[in-house]
């Protein structure tokens, strides 16, 4: 009888050990395309996720790449293995809804069940047979890397046409330490790829080079003339001023900011060639120099009129109204050019609520102004785009977001209840306590660029 119970005992001691309840080689089945409930650290709730990328670390451990669904990618992370559900994973299905999901409770489970268990998604995935010629989904060993596999296109990444534009997905910057600051991107930059694998990239940021560690950058400080950006200086007041940089004379310094922009844009795509755009940087003076604030880029001939093409507010200087102060200064440039503007699209989600907020404001504004300085007058959305050199566009956007723009009797009227009118009088008034622009310290005048600009008529 003892025997048996040692045979017994042997069988129990070669099993696999599990960890969190969960096989190791069931990690193994955790593909690229993926999607299942994953713990986010920072909100410390488990979040639907999809898999972007894993890899296997030195010590043997496995690490994933997720984006949680309905977030926006800068929350974006690697996570360890411990972190996911595996009792929750769903496989691209083949055929059926778009985008549905195969649960990974039974591999060998009928089409029928297959399909009752499937989730929507927005757009098509991989068929399930390319899956299965997947040779990460068997139980083959996944190479040993440090920086991540390179995604296959599955999932919302079947939109992607090549590897190379799939790992732009992944952010492969840790952190960057720029003057007093050390900041954690949000997205991926083509910084190259020997610093990207350093746990800090440090940036001077006069000239904004990059440098691999702490003592390269204050050996580089020693050397580095610059206090302040290059270009002319066009707005100076209350320690606050402008610099305009042209990306074809200053070619050094506009392709490193468009990198270090890149860390915290998702929406834009990154060129190397500047020569066709203006740089736009606000910057802080202290007694040190100037230090760089935020910034934002224009075409210097823009057939669609747009005014901006990327803007930017650095991370710690954000919820500082620094925002409005860059959208604010853009419209006085345009009103100097004497022609409207609009931002280039998309806009990113914070782009866009920093532009509603400065188009609710100057159009409340220029409406209040008009009514008290010729109150028996109609005002047309004509008439506060030529006051606010805001497009016609995005003023009527701005009206009905506001609920302010109504048909009547054949025709479309601006209506503001005195309810409303009381509460932006209130915002405006506010508003007069935050750091503005000073139309009178701006010392600029429009250049000409190519072909001869068309003259507008207003």
């Amino acid at each position: 009888m003892t025997e048996p119970k040692l045979e017994v005992i042997e069988e129990e001691t070669n099993e696999t050990p599990k960890t969190n309840g969960n096989a190791p080689n069931l990690y193994e089945k955790v593909i690229e395309g993926c999607r299942l409930n994953v713990k986010m650290a920072s909100q410390n709730e488990w979040r639907q996720a999809e898999i972007i990328s894993r890899c296997r670390a030195p010590n043997g451990s496995m690490k994933f790449y997720v984006h949680y669904v309905d977030c926006n990618r800068r929350l974006d992370e690697w996570v360890q293995a411990d972190m996911l559900d595996v009792s929750t994973l769903r496989m691209p299905q083949k055929g059926g809804k778009k985008g549905a999901h195969l649960k990974e409770e039974n591999r060998d489970s009928s089409e029928a069940e297959a399909k009752r268990t499937g989730r929507k998604r927005k757009i098509p995935l991989v068929p399930m047979d390319d899956i299965k010629q997947e040779p990460a989904d068997q139980n083959q060993p996944i190479p040993a890397v440090t920086s991540g596999s390179t995604p296959s296109l599955r999932g919302s990444m079947s939109m992607v046409g090549h590897s190379e534009d799939a790992m732009t997905r992944i952010r492969n910057v840790e952190c960057i330490e720029l003057g007093r600051s050390r900041i954690q991107p949000w997205y991926f930059s083509p910084y190259p790829q020997q610093l990207t694998s350093l746990d800090c990239i440090f940036i001077c940021e006069f000239c904004l080079k990059y440098l691999k560690s702490k003592t390269c950058l204050k050996r580089h400080m020693e050397k580095c003339a610059m206090c302040h950006p290059p270009g002319n200086q066009i707005y100076s007041y209350d320690k606050l001023s402008f610099f305009e940089i042209d990306g074809r004379k200053n070619k050094s310094y506009a392709q490193n900011l468009c990198l270090l922009a890149k860390l915290f844009l998702d929406h834009k795509t990154l060129y190397y060639d500047t020569d066709p755009f203006l740089f736009y940087v606000l910057t802080e003076e202290d007694e040190k120099g100037h230090h760089i604030v935020g910034y934002f880029s224009k075409e210097k001939e823009s057939a669609d009129e747009y005014n901006v093409a990327c803007i930017l507010v650095l991370p710690p200087f954000q919820k500082k109204g620094y925002g409005s102060l860059l959208i604010e200064f853009s419209y006085e440039l345009s009103k100097i050019e004497q022609k409207t503007g609009s931002p280039e699209k998309p806009l990113s989600d914070l782009g866009l609520l920093s532009y509603r907020s400065y188009w609710s404001m100057a159009i409340m504004k220029a409406l209040f102004k008009f009514k008290r300085s010729r109150p028996n007058e109609d005002i047309t959305v004509q008439d506060i785009s030529l006051s606010t050199s805001i497009k016609r566009e995005d003023v009527v956007s701005t009206l009905q977001q506001l609920d302010l723009y109504k048909y009547y009797k054949g025709q479309y009227v601006i209506v503001i209840s005195d309810e409303k009118r009381q509460v932006y009088e209130k915002r405006i008034e506010a508003a007069k306590k935050k750091t503005r622009i000073n139309p009178q310290a701006l010392l600029w005048k429009p250049k000409e660029y190519g072909k001869k600009r068309a003259q507008i008529t207003f």
